[in-house]
């Protein structure tokens, strides 16, 4: 069915406020999803703060053309955008729906920190765990020398007593 010029216009300016307000777009590929799956998938996204449009991919291509460096990822299929103000949050989800819908979802490519990657790398940087999880890592980090100098320190209290 035919987009009408206004109708182009409004998807475009859409796209448009996504690119300068996201801090990363992920590109999805999707094709034969359950419309219980599509509501559910939508609506984890939603309440993860991820904004999830579809769109044509001549409108996408035409709205992030040179928009950030690098080469816009080849987009074949059926595709979306997933983003976020968050910079992996989009990536992580699209990547744990991919994981149970293996033939139905999965990443194309993005733009992360205003440069374009591929699918390869958007999977990668949706590997990295959440922010909360890397301060509990820090944070084990530096407690791990401190608790090795106390129990040093005890066993050396221990032997002369």
């Amino acid at each position: 069915m035919a987009i009408t010029k206004e109708k182009k216009q409004e998807i475009i300016s859409k796209l448009d406020g996504i690119k300068s307000e996201a801090e990363s777009i992920v590109f999805v590929k999707f094709s034969g999803m359950s419309v219980a799956d599509t509501t559910a998938m939508r609506a984890q996204l939603r309440n993860e703060g991820v904004g999830y449009f579809v769109a044509k991919k001549t409108l996408m291509k035409r709205a992030f053309d040179k928009a950030f460096e690098g080469e816009l990822p080849p987009l074949e299929g059926e595709i979306a955008v997933a983003y976020s103000a968050d910079a992996i949050t989009p990536a992580q989800q699209i990547k744990e729906f991919a994981g149970k819908h293996k033939e139905n979802i999965s990443i194309e490519g993005g733009v992360f920190q205003g440069v374009y990657k591929d699918a390869a790398e958007m999977t990668e940087i949706a590997s990295i765990p959440p922010l909360l999880v890397l301060r509990g890592m820090f944070v084990n980090v530096i407690n791990s020398p401190i608790q090795g100098l106390v129990i040093g320190l005890n066993a050396i209290a221990e032997k002369k007593a």
